[in-house]
């Protein structure tokens, strides 16, 4: 029989690409999780890595027991959840993920519901940025995570995590009032100065692409990832910059906001076969009442 532990291992090893990752992501020495790799392969009976240069690869019946291993870690998710849904009562920890937007404006009044209908689930809430939540939800240090893209900036499905759409917000670029907007507001701002994300974050991925598309690259003046900072700057005057429409719930004087057939689509996501776990539902059915809530108070 096979050892779902070791059989985590393999896949992160695919996926982290190094045994020294996995160790890091498990924290676990690299000589132990050798050995639980090494393990692994005489349940195998077959070879799973092998030795290229200093690193290691999967060879094709290691890749195939990965493919294998999800289904698996899938089935006991969802044995969990049939097992849970049998207790009476909600109980345990629940870790919810988020990006800043969304603790501020759509988790306060979810938060709130789950603890009033279900007083035993302890709520844990970490603020992330989307592209670590599917490793979070992996290692289990999140249950539930509100994560988002942009049709400009498609993230690809992970086959370990499974998701329900949530929203499409409308992205707009923000500008001081005296801004002129004339046709295109991308375009119209080729020689503004840019107020984007941090290099490396999805946000700064797609103002790049926003602006190429209008035929121009940005000239970034100022980094900010905290859109009340972003529009504190474009209220000051400092620049513009794309907004999207939960950071934009109350500009302050001085902005206008310019909306663009832009969309950030933001999704619950949850281990996949965890999805008719009670908790997890629980806790989806409130973040879309209160996203609904939210939504009608600000329309």
């Amino acid at each position: 029989m096979l050892d779902v532990r070791r059989l985590r291992l393999l896949r992160d090893l695919d996926r982290l690409g190094t045994i020294a990752a996995v160790a890091q992501a498990h924290t676990y020495s690299p000589s132990a999780v050798s050995q639980q790799l090494a393990a692994l392969q005489r349940e195998a009976g077959v070879p799973l890595i092998e030795r290229t240069g200093r690193g290691v690869t999967l060879t094709p019946a290691g890749s195939a027991l990965v493919r294998h291993t999800e289904t698996v870690l899938a089935a006991l998710e969802a044995a969990s959840a049939t097992l849970a849904a049998a207790r009476t009562g909600l109980h345990g920890t629940m870790r919810i993920g988020a990006f800043p937007t969304a603790v501020r404006t759509l988790l306060p009044a979810a938060l709130v519901a789950l603890a009033r209908d279900h007083p035993a689930l302890d709520l844990m809430v970490t603020e992330l940025d989307p592209v670590a939540m599917p490793d979070a939800l992996r290692d289990r240090s999140l249950d539930v995570a509100l994560l988002h893209d942009y049709d400009l900036a498609p993230v690809a499905p992970d086959p370990t995590v499974d998701s329900t759409p949530l929203l499409d917000e409308t992205v707009y670029l923000a500008v001081p009032v005296a801004f002129a907007v004339d046709g295109d507001p991308v375009r119209a701002a080729r020689e503004a100065d840019w107020i984007v994300g941090t290099p490396g974050t999805l946000c700064h991925t797609v103002a790049l692409r926003v602006c190429q598309a209008a035929g121009h690259q940005p000239r970034a003046r100022h980094h900010a990832d905290d859109f009340t900072a972003v529009l504190a700057l474009v209220a000051a005057g400092q620049g513009v910059a794309l907004v999207p429409q939960l950071g934009a719930v109350q500009p302050p004087p001085g902005v206008r906001l310019v909306p663009l057939d832009t969309r950030r689509r933001t999704r619950i996501a949850y281990r996949r076969g965890a999805g008719e776990h009670p908790a997890v539902a629980a806790c989806v059915a409130a973040v879309r009442t209160a996203t609904a809530a939210f939504l009608a108070q600000h329309a």
